[in-house]
């Protein structure tokens, strides 16, 4: 079979792909994500675009990009990724990858929506122990710095750390050892499926929030910003559960 992966430069999305490369049956011909196009960077984790780049280079796969307008409502995301379903059904690719693990309304959704373009989803990840998921990717040489945490779930300070056996460590007991739902993402910057290291230099941590949802609407509303600034909520009142720091990483 040949697959594309959807590629969040994370250590799930990382991980499916060395399990895809060391079992076979599945060849993976490239990287798909999809970027901020105001900002540039990862949608969520908020990597800049060129750090990316770097990490796809390094795999030696070529990088397909989806860039989702500002305020995009889930209408927009699912044309856009409609037209991409559809740029890869032309080269002939009827599979895609995902890193998810044990979330079952996202992968229906997932499914759904390839079913539409008469493809399939391939989850190598999909039901294992997210705990031993965790060990078993450092335990395999992959190096990974956080790069967003939610503040519902955990401090800024765990911004910036590396994933390691000190930060499983220290994680709270209900937030799952591989951020599964939503508690941190991560920055892979080495690993077995890289030709060299990513080279990058911390910056600061940034805090930014969501608008609170207003009417039952989600924060995708032109009146609403969900990339405000900390603090900049004049009129709004902040939701405890939608704030996010997200460490900047440089390029070097």
């Amino acid at each position: 079979m040949e697959a594309y992966i959807n590629w969040s430069g994370g250590k799930d999305a990382s991980f499916a792909l060395w399990q895809l490369q060391q079992s076979g049956g599945v060849r993976v011909r490239g990287l798909f994500t999809t970027l901020s196009e105001a900002y540039r960077r990862v949608s969520m984790h908020g990597v800049q675009e060129v750090l990316l780049d770097e990490q796809a280079r390094r795999t030696g796969l070529p990088l397909k990009k989806a860039f989702l307008p500002e305020n995009a409502s889930m209408e927009d995301y699912n044309r856009i990724m409609s037209e991409a379903l559809e740029g890869y059904q032309r080269e002939g690719i009827r599979q895609a990858v995902f890193g998810d693990i044990f979330l079952e309304d996202l992968r229906a959704y997932r499914e759904a929506q390839l079913a539409k373009a008469g493809m399939e989803g391939v989850f190598p990840l999909w039901k294992r122990d997210s705990t031993q998921l965790a060990r078993d990717f450092i335990a395999a040489g992959f190096r990974a710095v956080i790069v967003c945490v939610n503040d519902r779930f955990l401090p800024a300070e765990f911004a910036g750390r590396e994933f390691d056996a000190a930060f499983l460590a220290d994680l709270p007991a209900n937030v799952d050892p591989c951020g599964e739902n939503g508690e941190f993402h991560s920055f892979v910057y080495d690993g077995p499926i890289f030709s060299s290291p990513v080279p990058f230099r911390m910056g600061d941590t940034v805090t930014r929030t969501y608008a609170p949802a207003r009417n039952g609407d989600d924060c995708y509303k032109k009146e609403d910003n969900c990339f405000q600034e900390e603090g900049d909520q004049e009129e709004k009142p902040l939701a405890w559960d939608t704030r996010f720091h997200f460490r900047e990483l440089l390029p070097v």
